[in-house]
């Protein structure tokens, strides 16, 4: 039986307040997805020493990818009624389509390099094209169309990766996701193609965008109890395992804290919703990168230190554990758009300041000391940015 919302036309369509039940399971296969990604970093931080920097280049290269293609879905849900059947197949595809992403991610530079290519052209043109034609006559088409002829052009760069391997992989991929993250960052700018970029955002639920992004955040935040807890499971508890274990609880506590009660610029009180409270800014998406990114960093700094808690501690480790909040931080201070009336709050970036400035003497000391140092850290930003908003009786917003 067809819905109200299916009568209507895509483009006459609109995204409820709330993220859906699939939107859900959707976010649900990225739980996977970042896992491969810290399976990653850590390989980066022990097996390829000798070539860490471009191992790491190459993770931050999928990263990057895989985020392109959750926020793309994510303006689209927020966009049009997710409760449609036609986008409700546009996610269970794109579902599947990131599912052997993180399957191929490992051997993504060898022997699945072309399952990896093919595949995220098949996701990055096929939703655009079929938004175009589904749209013939709205002025959303202008918007679709631009985003369809962004992705056809890296699409031949990512292909031409695929068939080329070896350093030319690099190279072309690299260039094709400079393209997709160009594109985004300039609404995708297209001659004679109509469409500006208020039209672009005009259709676009913030409240629904926002829970989105909340729910996210929390499915990342989770990989630290994944990771750290996976960490410990084997070896069993010792006094440094422990300790480092309750440090990275402390951690993401303190994530969770900052992350829903630090107050925007120009932002009163958090509100009874949390989606409701944020006030999202255009780079939204690339603070929600950098927000996700410095998770899944601490994740794997934590978990490593889990595993081998025995000095001497590795500058890259010292890095990962520090950099991990910094991004964090840096992100959420961005997240949301600036007020009209005052200043950004300074107390993020003061937070990350005092991070960066605590970092180069851990690699003198224990690995469990920079874990315990950054836990705390973290955690007195999170008590002094709550002391210094005061938002007042909300403690536990919903989502």
């Amino acid at each position: 039986m067809l819905t109200r919302a299916g009568l209507r036309g895509l483009g006459d369509s609109s995204s409820p307040r709330g993220s859906t039940v699939l939107e859900l399971l959707f976010d649900i296969v990225y739980v996977f997805a970042l896992a491969r990604l810290a399976g990653r970093v850590a390989d980066d931080l022990t097996i390829v020493r000798q070539s860490l920097l471009s191992e790491a280049g190459q993770t931050l290269l999928f990263f990057a990818a895989m985020w392109m293609i959750w926020s793309l879905n994510a303006l689209m849900s927020s966009t049009f009624d997710p409760r449609r059947t036609d986008i409700q197949i546009l996610l269970l595809a794109t579902m599947f389509g990131t599912l052997v992403l993180a399957v191929s991610l490992p051997q993504a530079f060898g022997q699945r390099g072309a399952i990896f290519a093919c595949t995220y052209v098949l996701v990055q043109v096929g939703r655009p094209l079929y938004l175009t034609l589904a749209l013939r006559g709205h002025p959303m088409q202008g918007v679709s169309s631009r985003v369809l002829s962004w992705h056809a052009v890296s699409g031949v760069l990512w292909i031409a990766g695929a068939i080329s391997g070896g350093l030319g992989r690099g190279v072309f991929w690299t260039l094709a996701l400079a393209i997709e993250v160009g594109g985004a960052a300039t609404n995708w700018p297209v001659p004679g193609v109509g469409g500006d970029r208020r039209s672009t955002w005009a259709k676009v639920s913030y409240v629904h965008l926002a829970d989105r992004y909340n729910q996210f955040f929390m499915i990342a935040l989770a990989e630290v109890v994944l990771e750290a807890g996976a960490a410990i499971s084997f070896p069993g508890f010792s006094t440094e395992r422990t300790i480092t274990l309750v440090a990275a609880f402390v951690a993401v506590v303190s994530f969770w804290r900052i992350y829903f009660y630090h107050l925007g610029p120009g932002r009163a009180s958090t509100g009874s919703l949390a989606a409701e409270g944020l006030q999202l800014s255009w780079w939204a998406s690339f603070s929600l990168l950098l927000i996700v990114g410095g998770i899944i960093c601490t994740a794997v700094g934590f978990g490593q230190v889990i595993e081998d808690p025995n000095p001497p501690i590795d500058w890259a480790l010292v890095v990962i554990i520090f950099g991990g909040p910094v991004l964090f931080l840096i992100g959420r201070t961005y997240l949301e758009r600036p007020s009209e009336t005052g200043p950004r709050c300074r107390v993020l970036m003061v937070g990350a300041l005092v991070l960066a400035v605590a970092a180069p003497p851990m690699v003198f000391l224990p690995p469990v000391a920079a874990t315990v140092s950054a836990g705390l850290i973290l955690a007195g930003i999170a008590i002094y940015d709550g002391l210094s908003h005061r938002s007042g009786p909300e403690t536990n917003p919903a989502l």
